[in-house]
């Protein structure tokens, strides 16, 4: 079996690179810009066929350079949601994209690729129907304005094409996306450096911590992808998440009670770790009123529906595998 996996050498896709290769699929194309040169440690351990920069490999695909593909894992995009440049937004996530699918289309290469919860934005819902779908930044409209397309050709297409709404991915191989990566990496580097982890203080009618999102481990996101690899014929629009909605407060205690056991000291409850500092709150940024997700849950009915029973982890068990990954890595 042949694949290319786009951005290739970030979190999602180095991971999904890996799961590959635990299958024995290692006919890989690997697809990323590694401007950022530290990441190429992500696929150190990775076995590929081949490497190319994002300039050349959408051009070099449709022109049919690489023979016959069997899927493409489209994972390469502009990730931050801070970013507000819409044309370079536009560009990368979606005209690439479209790119893409339109040379996957004329010759029946499966694509598998990364949506985003970013595309519910404001909305109190997470279904994927377009009355739910409210985004807040021009990030979750270019991962929206895709999906749309893709909707538009489903009905036609002779190949497999799976989009997976994204929400809110932890887990290893995570450290060169800066301020974007997750919660759990950043408490982790805080507690080891401070010996204390800060959230947000009350906001949005949620007491301090308790904002919630769908946190979900990433090797269950590889697991599901790695499903719809070895079932060809599902097809859609899916929310990859756990299916619960967790406070941030979770995520706190789970990370500080980990790196405790690391040096084999008790866990603590939650309202201990306040008392003794070891989680404080801070004032909600004024800079992210009425810019921030108070909650999300995916709703898992249609991923179910396809017979896609992969189970997710909850907080308290990926962030303590997490844990323990990230100690192993520090110097």
């Amino acid at each position: 079996m042949k694949v290319v996996v786009t951005g290739a050498a970030g979190m999602i896709g180095s991971n999904l690179v890996l799961g590959l290769n635990r299958l024995g699929i290692d006919d890989i194309v690997a697809v990323d810009n590694l401007t950022q040169g530290p990441k190429f440690t992500n696929l150190v351990e990775a076995r590929i066929a081949d490497y190319f920069d994002k300039t050349v490999f959408y051009e070099r695909f449709a022109r049919g350079d690489f023979g016959k593909v069997d899927v493409v894992f489209h994972q390469g995009a502009c990730s931050d949601t801070m970013e507000h440049d819409g044309r370079y937004m536009l560009d990368t996530n979606y005209r690439a994209s479209k790119d893409l699918l339109d040379a996957c289309l004329a010759s029946g290469t499966r694509l598998l690729y990364a949506s985003s919860a970013a595309t519910y934005g404001g909305s109190s819902a997470f279904r994927e129907e377009p009355a739910n779908e409210k985004p807040l930044n021009v990030y979750g409209y270019s991962k929206l304005l895709f999906d749309q397309v893709v909707r538009r050709h489903l009905p036609a297409a002779r190949s497999q094409v799976a989009g997976f709404r994204y929400f809110n991915v932890y887990g290893p191989r995570e450290g060169h996306k800066g301020r974007m990566a997750s919660v759990a990496f950043h408490h982790f580097n805080q507690f080891r450096e401070h010996g204390t982890v800060k959230l947000f203080g009350d906001y949005g009618g949620y007491a301090a911590g308790e904002q919630e999102r769908d946190f979900v481990w990433v090797d269950d996101v590889v697991a599901v992808n790695l499903w719809f690899l070895q079932h060809p014929l599902a097809s859609g629009l899916f929310n990859l998440g756990s299916g619960r909605a967790q406070p941030f407060n979770d995520v706190a205690h789970a990370t500080v009670n980990a790196c405790r056991a690391l040096k084999g000291e008790a866990p603590l409850s939650l309202a201990d770790q306040v008392t003794r500092g070891l989680v404080q709150y801070i004032p909600f940024p004024e800079a992210l009123v009425g810019k921030y997700q108070c909650h999300t849950q995916a709703d898992l009915t249609a991923l179910r529906a396809t017979g896609c029973d992969v189970a997710f982890a909850d907080v308290a068990t990926g962030v303590d595998r997490y844990v323990r990954w990230l100690a192993a890595q520090a110097p």
